[in-house]
């Protein structure tokens, strides 16, 4: 199978951050990444000392407080010390209307969780996911999708994981991107 990509995607920092303070990268805990969407949000989390990066669940949104209460008290349970939250590119690098959306949940969880957020671009990570589970499960999600269309989606879905991985992906790349440039700061 070809190489899908070159290397770590860039960091986007469009919003005001702390993450690269010293006294936020010694501090132990954990990186929570988030794949955002109008329907469902997917999450994953990594131990800040280990980075290995790991599915966590997909929340099925309710409204804005319930999410950020949700999402608070996730953070909250796991020792959340820094979020990443997927931005998702036209794939011609510029901002359309889900962008948009993403940044404002983005600044909506730095001021109601008190942590500092960085956004990464998330193109194709979605369908890398898919790709993921594909292999692993031996089956075509994509018709599994669309023989529910318009169904409930349950917990039982595969969207939810796809939801999760597509998360696991996004905070895999953020990882790479500060290992590289941690190694070598030229990159930045």
């Amino acid at each position: 199978m070809a190489k899908r990509r070159q290397g770590p995607k860039a960091i986007v920092q469009d919003m005001p951050t702390d993450a690269n303070l010293p006294a936020k990268e010694t501090t132990a805990g954990s990186i929570l990444a988030v794949d955002y969407g109008r329907a469902r949000i997917g999450l994953a989390i990594a131990e800040a000392e280990t980075g290995m990066p790991r599915p966590l669940l997909t929340l099925e949104r309710i409204n804005r407080n319930e999410d950020m209460r949700r999402l608070r008290e996730l953070a909250r349970d796991h020792g959340v010390r820094q979020i990443v939250v997927g931005l998702p590119l036209r794939l011609d690098g510029t901002r359309g209307e889900m962008a948009e959306e993403a940044t404002r949940f983005a600044a909506r969880l730095r001021k109601q969780l008190s942590l500092p957020v960085d956004m990464v671009d998330e193109r194709l990570t979605s369908w890398e996911a898919e790709r993921l589970l594909e292999e692993q499960s031996g089956r075509v999600l994509h018709e599994a999708k669309t023989q529910v269309k318009g169904a409930h989606r349950g917990a039982g879905h595969p969207r939810a994981s796809v939801d999760a991985v597509a998360a696991a992906v996004i905070l895999k790349e953020y990882l790479e991107h500060r290992r590289v440039t941690k190694s070598n700061p030229q990159n930045i």
